[in-house]
């Protein structure tokens, strides 16, 4: 309930025409300056390799990715960050900044640093599951 409520809250802010799963794959193309595939995007974020590719169809056609082929196996293709994906990342991040912020200030600073390595914790052993 509480990350549909978040996911909602973000999502009034974005960009015009940017989605959080956008985002959220622009943040981590940005963050691991190098490319990945397709396959590797939809593990890293847990989805269908069938929505991951809707997702960077959709990132391909604003501009904001890069597409290109394996030159050693044509079967596969590399995904990278644009300079316009970089800036509609960032303007994504200057957008939600304020809205994380005002959380974090409302709930108290102090229970959010002392709740982060819990969900850390949380995030590492779902992620051992699979």
């Amino acid at each position: 309930m509480a990350d549909q409520l978040a996911r909602a809250r973000l999502t009034k802010v974005l960009p015009r025409g940017m989605e959080l799963s956008h985002f959220s794959v622009l943040n981590l193309l940005a963050r691991k300056q190098e490319e990945r595939t397709p396959a590797q995007l939809a593990k890293a974020f847990h989805v269908t390799r069938g929505a991951m590719t809707n997702t960077l169809g959709k990132l391909e056609v604003a501009g904001h990715i890069h597409i290109r082929p394996d030159w050693d196996d044509a079967r596969r293709k590399f995904v990278s960050i644009s300079p316009a994906g970089r800036q509609a990342r960032d303007a994504a991040l200057h957008a939600i900044a304020p809205v994380i912020g005002a959380l974090a200030t409302k709930i108290g600073t102090d229970k959010v640093r002392a709740v982060l390595p819990v969900l850390r914790e949380l995030r590492s052993e779902l992620e051992n599951e699979d």
